[in-house]
């Protein structure tokens, strides 16, 4: 979504979700541009999954990740929403392709598609994405009080290599013509960075590579 707007996160974001025709089993995801300016965004998160009940002809009903379940319904969907915070918030919701803001001072990794911005969407869609399959309407798989969980990836807020520590994200391969630093490879070889993800068989974050 782009056009320098002010979104609220529950009401604003779940109706925008609830656009997107989502249905039972699936996950509505919203991306806004650096210029939307969404409540909350940078000061305490850099995205959102939550869960929605729309009813016909009324607005849908925001719940976030740690609410008590809502009542099961046609209307009831997942939806994730991330920022592009290439303009208001790098430092804290692109690291580690930007300088972080707080916290060791490591040079920043070269963005694989070079887009400081797009790239940290693409890692924290992959954090909310796994949150949103395997927590999604705050009764499913998560550590800690249901109110701040800790869930399949934001248990491994960080590591994205092996060796991975506060403030470093750990061993990664390298693209020898650009420089830049990926784990993972997609369509037409398009190359991003993916966070680590906790594994309950080992209890340890398991990353790519």
């Amino acid at each position: 979504m782009r056009g320098g707007l002010v979104l609220d996160q529950e009401a604003s974001l779940a109706a925008l979700a609830a656009r997107l025709s989502p249905h039972r089993g699936s996950v509505a995801v919203v991306v806004t541009a650096p210029d939307v300016l969404v409540d909350g965004f940078c000061l305490s998160r850099c995205g959102l999954h939550a869960s929605a009940t729309s009813a016909a002809g009324s607005a849908p009903t925001a719940r976030g990740a740690g609410a008590a379940p809502a009542t099961r319904g046609r209307g009831r969907f997942a939806y994730v929403w991330v920022g592009n915070s290439a303009e208001q918030c790098p430092g804290e919701c692109a690291w580690p392709f930007h300088q972080p803001t707080y916290g060791p001072q490591a040079p920043p990794l070269v963005a694989p598609n070079a887009d400081v911005g797009m790239d940290g969407v693409v890692i924290n869609l992959a954090t909310l994405l796994a949150g949103a399959v395997t927590n999604p309407y705050g009764g499913g798989y998560f550590q800690g009080p249901s109110e701040a969980p800790l869930e399949a990836v934001t248990a491994c807020t960080g590591a994205f290599g092996k060796g991975a520590y506060p403030g470093y994200p750990g061993q990664l391969p390298v693209d020898a013509a650009t420089g830049a630093s990926y784990n993972a490879v997609g369509v037409a070889g398009r190359r991003f960075l993916l966070p680590a993800m906790w594994d309950p068989k080992t209890s340890q974050c398991s990353t790519l590579v």
